[in-house]
C-alpha cells in the first residue's frame, strides 16, 4: 500500500498552523488575566494551551478533511489505522509559559500510516525562533527572519560532548548512572524541553535526554533531528517518538551515552 503525499505542501500547511498558534500564545503570554487549570495529573494548562490547540484543530478539520489529529489537550480518536495524522503540542513548556519564562513553544508533527513522522514545526515565538523540516528536505532554522540550514555536530566522542536534559525526575534506577555520567562529559546543562533537542538539531548541543515524555512531546522532534543528520530514539534504543522518552543526538555519541545509562 502507498502513503506518498506531497509533504511540501503539507509542510506548508504545518507552518501556517504554526503562525496561527504564535498570534494567539504571545498575545496571552504575561497576561495578567492568563487562567490557569490543573489537569488530572496536577500538571498546570492556561487557557492559551486550550486555544491554541482549538485553532488547529479547525485549521486542520478545514485543510485536511480526512487525517486525523492527536492533542496534548483534547485527546486522540479511538484508532489512528491506516490513517495520517497530526500531533499537537500548543504549549510545550507551560511552566516556563504561566511564569513569564520565554522558552516555550507549539509543537507541530505529522506521521503517516506506518507510524514515521514525515514533518515537523517547531515554533518558539518569544524566543524568535522556529525549526522545521520534512522527509528528505533537510532541517531549516529561522532566527529572528533570518533562514539557513541546519546540521547536527561532529563531536565524537563522549568525554568531549555537550548534554542536556529537563530535570533528574523520572530517570528511576538510571539516576544514579546519569548522574555519574555527568562526572565524565565536557559540559552539562539543563535547557530542557524541546529546547535541549532543537540545539541538537543545529549543532550547538551534541545530545539531549528525557526519561519520560508523551507523543505530542516528541513528534515534530524527530523528524526534525533526523533531517538535520541526527538520531532520534528512547532510552532502550527504539527508533521514533512512541517509545515514551528521547534521546536526541548526532548520531555519533548515541551508543555510547546508551551504554552508559543502561
Amino acid at each position: 500500500m502507498s502513503f506518498e503525499r506531497d509533504l511540501t505542501a503539507d509542510l506548508e500547511l504545518a507552518l501556517r498552523l504554526a503562525d496561527i498558534a504564535d498570534e494567539i500564545s504571545l498575545k496571552r503570554f504575561e497576561a495578567l488575566d492568563l487562567i490557569i487549570e490543573s489537569k488530572p495529573d496536577l500538571s498546570p494548562v492556561t487557557d492559551a494551551d486550550k486555544a491554541v490547540e482549538v485553532a488547529i484543530r479547525a485549521a486542520i478539520s478545514q485543510a485536511r478533511a480526512d487525517d486525523l489529529i492527536v492533542g496534548e489537550e483534547f485527546g486522540s480518536p479511538d484508532s489512528l489505522v491506516g490513517k495520517y495524522y497530526w500531533v499537537i503540542d500548543p504549549i510545550d513548556g507551560t511552566k516556563n509559559y504561566l511564569r513569564g519564562v520565554p522558552t516555550w513553544a507549539t509543537l507541530i508533527g505529522l506521521i503517516n500510516p506506518e507510524g514515521r513522522v514525515v514533518v515537523g514545526v517547531v515554533s518558539a515565538p518569544a524566543l524568535v525562533r522556529r525549526w522545521w523540516a520534512a522527509e528528505g528536505t533537510g532541517a531549516k532554522l529561522k532566527f529572528n527572519g533570518e533562514l539557513r540550514d541546519i546540521q547536527v555536530s561532529k563531536v565524537s566522542k563522549l568525554n568531549d560532548a555537550s548534554i542536556s536534559y529537563s530535570d533528574l525526575i523520572g530517570w528511576g534506577t538510571r539516576r544514579e548512572k546519569f548522574l555519574a555520567l555527568q562526572e565524565k562529559i565536557w559540559r552539562t546543562r539543563g535547557h530542557g524541553d524541546f529546547w535541549s533537542h532543537m540545539l541538537v538539531a543545529q549543532g550547538a548541543v551534541d545530545l539531549a535526554v528525557e526519561p519520560s515524555l508523551a507523543l505530542w512531546d516528541m513528534a515534530a522532534l524527530d523528524v526534525i533531528i533526523r533531517e538535520a543528520g541526527g538520531k532520534f530514539t528512547n532510552i532502550s534504543g527504539e527508533a521514533g517518538p512512541h517509545g515514551g522518552s528521547a534521546i536526541s543526538s548526532n548520531g555519533l555519541v548515541h551508543e555510547a551515552f546508551m551504554k552508559e545509562i543502561n
